[in-house]
């Protein structure tokens, strides 16, 4: 098959625009024969969307260290709660999100939403904090789980040396950005295959727990709600803890604008997705304790692989291979969901205009994938990760609370406004609340790394006044954007999407 030429012409901005034609478009065409648009296609369909939310949500918390909540709740009984609601609350974010979504048919996520309530202001800083360290920062964060699990067959008898687990993780975050990066497609055929993974390795837990159970393996059930007594300042860790184990719920709303039937398949997704999730996760804990006991669930860096060595034996083995699966289909749902925030924040003139082009043959936001690039290897090779999300974990939570609270302030607002989908009012009403009471109650149990992560958000207000508000930039600093971004246009084969139309 020929492959037709890209025919470019040059925008009113400076900007190379094209289109996959064999001929230059004639004045007053509205599209030639043969002509291909080059925009973002519908191609996520229910089961994609469904395997984007499970396979993004499902990382390696869950196999690795669920002791978080346990460290912060004080017993099992208490943990297991922590987990159940948490599950619930991510459902009901998620209905609220599901609600915002086939509402407001824009990709972006919180973004968008924040953008369309509370103005320009407020969703930039969401934006600039995504992008300079929430997003980088959590890709790298996995993707080292993903680079210690792979190699640790490889290492049973020693300890796995730290630079060739960065150097795998290196690899596997580049081999996620061109994926993305090559085609829509296969990143979310390649992602149903890792969610049927994801599920085995919690059925792999599950199963032989249910079989414990049967055997009649409940002594670590006993007094399940005795033990340390839940500190009120302990809360929440225990929240970030639970809800940054179910977080990922939100990114189908990211590319909203790519699922077919939005207004039917956004809603069913969400709650095909939670139901799984919640259940598998709960069940999954339960495993656990019917083999180890809260203290030695503590002392454990690796639950699921304590669990696989004591039940299942040389079959263990497979467990880190079904892990390291596991945070590799988070890093690729991840990169493609959010690459396409930054794809929406530059068409909004929020990021620079590169950011928002598309590749003129494969039809992916190509700049908006490979920008996370240089950053998340910046993160992966500088200092301590886990303290820098730390400091960021309520400026996730504040900026999500907020969206849910524009539900709320929308149905008032704009009361004629379409929506396919209607949550009753007490599910954003209870997540908002709970989001931003936690923020607040973070302020008390946890100040230093709360205030650092407030400091860092309010960076945010300089640039942009800086970057967006300013608009009597020198001349030569607007040539030289100009110039950098039609030699990365020629690099790229990238050009401004054809169509506005949503």
């Amino acid at each position: 098959m020929v492959r037709k030429p890209v025919v470019t012409t040059i925008s009113k901005g400076g900007y190379l625009q094209g289109n996959v034609s064999g001929r230059l478009p004639s004045m007053g065409d509205q599209e030639a024969p043969g002509q291909e648009k080059v925009v973002l296609k519908k191609k996520i369909t229910l089961l994609r969307g469904v395997s984007i939310i499970i396979g993004t949500v499902i990382g390696s918390g869950i196999f690795i260290s669920p002791k978080g909540i346990l460290q912060n709740t004080g017993s099992v009984g208490m943990s297991l709660v922590f987990w159940s609601a948490c599950g619930v609350l991510s459902l009901f974010g998620a209905l609220s999100y599901a609600e915002l979504g086939t509402s407001i048919k824009k990709s972006g996520g919180h973004y968008t939403y924040i953008l369309e309530v509370f103005g320009p202001l407020l969703a930039f800083v969401r934006v600039w904090v995504e992008l300079l360290i929430i997003r980088p920062g959590a890709t790298a964060v996995i993707s080292l789980a993903f680079g210690r699990y792979i190699l640790e067959p490889f290492f049973i008898q020693c300890e796995i040396p730290e630079l060739a687990i960065k150097l795998v993780t290196a690899v596997g975050i580049t081999v996620v950005m061109v994926l993305n990066s090559m085609s829509v497609s296969w990143s979310a055929r390649i992602q149903i295959f890792l969610t049927f993974c994801k599920l085995t390795a919690i059925l792999i837990i599950i199963v032989p727990g249910v079989i414990q159970l049967i055997k009649g393996h409940t002594q670590h059930f006993e007094d399940a709600f005795s033990g340390r007594d839940a500190n009120l300042m302990g809360l929440p860790l225990a929240f970030y803890y639970g809800m940054y184990a179910y977080a990922g719920w939100f990114y189908l709303n990211f590319i909203t604008e790519e699922v077919e039937n939005p207004e039917k398949n956004i809603p069913l997704a969400i709650c095909i997705s939670m139901a799984i999730i919640t259940v598998g996760y709960v069940l999954t804990n339960v495993a656990y304790f019917t083999t180890i006991s809260a203290e030695e669930l503590l002392l454990s860096n690796a639950v699921a692989v304590t669990f696989s060595e004591r039940l299942l034996g040389n079959f263990s083995l497979a467990v880190p291979i079904f892990v390291a699966l596991s945070c590799f289909g988070s890093m690729n749902g991840g990169v493609f969901a959010v690459s396409r925030l930054f794809y929406v924040a530059s068409r909004e003139g929020h990021l620079p205009e590169i950011l928002s082009m598309i590749h003129v043959h494969k039809h992916t936001p190509l700049p908006a994938v490979i920008v996370l690039h240089p950053l998340t290897m910046i993160m992966l090779f500088s200092g301590d990760l886990y303290s820098l999300l730390n400091f960021l974990s309520f400026a996730r939570w504040l900026f999500m609370g907020l969206a849910v609270a524009g539900l709320i302030y929308l149905r008032y607002k704009r009361p004629d406004m379409h929506r396919p989908f209607k949550v009753p009012l007490f599910i954003p009403a209870l997540f908002s609340f709970t989001c931003l009471f936690m923020v607040v109650l973070s302020l008390y149990s946890d100040p230093f790394s709360t205030g650092v992560g407030f400091l860092i958000t309010l960076t945010g207000v300089p640039a942009y006044y800086l970057f967006i508000v300013w608009d009597k930039k020198p001349k030569w600093f607007r040539q030289l954007s100009e110039r950098i971004t039609r030699t990365l246009q020629i690099i790229l084969e990238v050009v401004p999407e054809d169509s506005k139309e949503l």
